[in-house]
This record gives structure tokens, sequence and C-alpha cells, in this order.
């Protein structure tokens, strides 16, 4: 069972295809004592606010229209989310050299994703605005999902210096006026949720991600209840705009769920001894 669970999340995540390249001398773009090295060291916890970031990001329609036109979220709608951990891995686990290259393969990716929304706006994916919204939900979720599944008790401090960490990657990639703290970030999504919509490829997408098949009927359980509390994370206003609120009586059944899943997931993926 522990290696049939290894093995599928090795899948999942595409382990195997980066090797991490970082000298002994070389603490890369964050290095040990950085807050984002702990936040981002917990699978289960990155797993489900990778899952939260997606919804949230999708709800931004220039966003969604370049996964809608320029990817094969339909035949593979778990692509993202492995390319997402990837990324994250390499610029944050990974020596200065290769981080960069992982940021200049991005750059250059996005160089070719533009297009026109349906009522005719155009789009691009260099817009540093649109850069910032999709920074910015990603690291709230994968904050958010490591206080509810690693450390509820992480200092309001470290929580501010994960964002202040976290902003110069962002302009790396070229967004701008990157929030860098609690307060900043809960001001920029009361200022940038009128720009949200939900229609019916939203609507596609979501499905898509929630709904994927599993390869494994014994590793189904979890990714249904990774996916499950990935949903249950996002803000209450993401929900709503998703038509997905969680009842408040199934909320800590869904916590407590994803707690034991979360432990069934570091006991798989721990070094052997």
């Amino acid at each position: 069972m522990r290696d049939t669970i290894r093995d599928e999340v090795h899948r999942l995540v595409g382990a195997g295809q980066m090797k991490l390249d970082r000298a002994a001398d070389d603490p890369g773009l964050f290095g040990p004592g950085s807050v984002a090295w702990a936040v981002h060291g917990d699978f289960s916890a990155m797993m489900i606010g990778g899952v939260a970031a997606l919804m949230t990001q999708m709800l931004h329609p220039g966003a969604l229209a370049g996964v809608w036109d320029h990817s094969d979220w339909e035949k593979n709608p778990a692509g993202r989310l492995r390319r997402t951990a990837q990324f994250v891995a390499g610029t944050s686990y990974g020596g200065t050299a290769q981080a960069e290259a992982l940021i200049a393969r991005v750059r250059a990716i996005h160089d070719r994703v533009a297009g026109t929304l349906p009522d005719g706006t155009p789009y691009d994916a260099n817009d540093p605005a649109l850069l910032t919204w999709v920074h910015v939900a990603e690291a709230d979720s994968f904050l958010r999902g490591y206080l509810a599944y690693r450390d509820p008790d992480l200092p309001g401090a470290k929580q501010d210096r994960y964002f202040a960490e976290m902003a110069p990657l962002a302009r790396r990639l070229g967004a701008t006026e990157v929030p860098d703290s609690r307060r900043a970030v809960a001001a920029y999504f009361r200022a940038v949720r009128p720009q949200l919509r939900f229609d019916e490829r939203t609507r596609a997408v979501a499905a898509a991600l929630l709904d994927q098949p599993t390869t494994s009927a014994a590793t189904a359980p979890i990714q249904h209840m990774l996916l499950g509390a990935g949903v249950e994370l996002m803000h209450p206003w993401a929900a709503r705009l998703h038509g997905r609120d969680t009842p408040a009586l199934r909320r800590p059944g869904i916590r407590l769920g994803a707690g034991a899943t979360a432990g069934v997931l570091r006991w798989a993926l721990a070094p052997r001894q």
C-alpha cells in the first residue's frame, strides 16, 4: 500500500521529471531558513492549497482564457497542477541557476499566450496585473493550506514574511505592485473581486479538475479527499462564485478527513529508514 500511494503521488506531480540541483553553498532564491521552505515543504498542504489556487485563479477571465485557449485542460486536467508543483519545487529548493532557468521558461511560455475574451477584450499572459493575480491567488492558497493542515500556530509575523519572500519571485515573472503582507493581500483581493467572473467555461474547467479520473483504486479516496479539501479551503467569496459553498456543518468533517489523509501521505512519502 505504501509503495502504491508513493508511486501514484509521484505520477501525479511528475516526480522524476525534475532533479533539484543546488550546491551546498547556494541558498537558491529562498534558503533553508526561509518561511517559504517550511510552507512549501509539506506535500499534503501544498496539494490542497494548489487545488484552491487553481479554483481561485480561474475566476479571473484573463487567467481562465489562457487555460481555455492555450492548454490541454480537457485531456490533462491535472497537468497545470503538476506543472505548478514542479515550478514551486524547483524555484524553492533548487539552486539559483535552476530557479532562473525555470522562470525564463515560464516567461517564454507566456510570450505565446494571448488572445481575445468572449466579449472581445484582449488578454495577454504577460500583463503585469494578470501575473499579480495568479501569484497572489497561489501564494495565499499555499499559506492557507499550511495553516489549515500543518501549522495553525505559525506566527503572524512569519505569515507576513512568507508573502514578502514570495513577492520578488512574482516580480521576476513580470508581476507588479505585488502585495507583500497579509493586510496587503486582503486589500488586494477586495480591490480585484469586481473583476472576477463565473460562467460556463469556468464551470467546465473546474469540473475537469475536480472530477478527473483516478488511475488507482487504492489512491482514489485520497484524491477525492484532497480535491474536496481544496474546495473547502477557498475563501468564502470564491466558493460562492463557483457555487460550491461548503455547509458549515460539513467543514469539520472535511478538515478531519483531509488531516488524516495528510498523515497517510506523510507516512507514504517519508524517507525509508
